[in-house]
């Protein structure tokens, strides 16, 4: 009889499942006309009916069907019953019929630690800039991000009417990320993807010093992945805080199970232990190749300004 699946796989396969049950959420609230919008600490920090209800929708499932995974979600939202059409108990069979690297073959659930970004571009979402928006599950284990799932609920929408939306990418370190073609930008080219919303004079200083042929300027740290695994774009670089752990755990493991690499713009690995604080405070720097080349480029004085954690 075959050994049933290992608990990181079961979890990958429900959080697929979940994240496009989350997707869904965000389409409909979307088609809604009704928003729900908050300031949470300023215009450019929104919330949405969207994101807490893909929230409720997410934490709700995955602790229903692992009580004793550690889940960490973006909204801080009141304790209260999750109406039972907002639970998602389905998984993806196709990802439980990969085998585990054996690395974590073992692991247990009370080892494992979620990081959840229910709506990632929320800003943009408001504005209708609707392929930058992501729903984003990470999966820590010892601090490392070693799983992670993107549901992008608007992919394709600008072909228009009858198009069908949505799609999820998903990876696990050592096994590959799947769900998309693996890309690279022409060789020679160096492209950078930067925020659209929170830039400053260290974010225009660092992007410039990397001597770019051409800058890319969307929402959404899940956004930004995409590009670099599709080709797009060669690096992401955000020399400022404001980025979260929920941000990047799951794109972190995405981009890494491809051989890329995300760290602090000293070159640092983020931690995602769930007693670790949130904020990146040390920006984020992304690539699929040549990681040593965009930090040595890094200016001092954006160095000196952001220490480490």
């Amino acid at each position: 009889m075959a050994s049933s699946p290992a608990v990181l796989m079961r979890l990958v396969a429900s959080a697929y499942a979940v994240a496009e049950k989350a997707g869904t959420i965000v389409r409909k609230v979307l088609q809604s006309g009704e928003l729900g919008i908050v300031e949470k600490t300023g215009a450019d920090d929104l919330q949405t009916l969207a994101d807490r209800l893909a929230q409720k929708s997410i934490c709700a499932s995955l602790s229903k069907s692992f009580p004793k995974v550690t889940i960490i979600g973006e909204e801080e939202l009141p304790d209260e019953s999750v109406e039972e059409d907002l639970i998602e108990n389905g998984h993806s069979s196709l990802i439980l019929q990969k085998s585990c690297p054996d690395q974590y073959a073992s692991l247990k659930e009370e080892e494992l630690v979620v990081w959840v970004d229910p709506l990632d571009g929320t800003k943009e979402y408001t504005e209708g800039l609707l392929d930058h928006v992501t729903v984003l599950i990470g999966i820590a284990y010892k601090g490392t991000a070693i799983a992670g799932v993107i549901n992008q609920p608007f992919y394709n929408y600008q072909i228009g009417a009858g198009a069908s939306l949505g799609r999820t990418l998903w990876g696990v370190l050592g096994l590959g990320a799947f769900g998309f073609q693996l890309q690279e930008v022409p060789d020679g080219k160096r492209i950078i993807t930067t925020t659209r919303s929170h830039s400053n004079k260290h974010v225009t200083d660092t992007v410039q010093a990397m001597e770019p042929h051409d800058v890319i300027r969307v929402g959404g740290a899940g956004n930004k992945i995409i590009q670099l695994v599709e080709g797009k774009a060669s690096a992401y670089v955000f020399a400022s805080p404001g980025c979260k752990k929920w941000d990047t755990c799951a794109p972190e493991a995405i981009l890494h199970a491809v051989g890329g690499k995300l760290t602090d713009i000293h070159g640092n690995a983020f931690r995602y232990d769930a007693n670790v604080k949130h904020m990146n405070s040390a920006g984020v720097l992304a690539t699929l190749r040549d990681h040593q080349y965009y930090i040595s480029r890094v200016p001092r004085a954006v160095l000196q300004a952001l220490p480490s954690d």
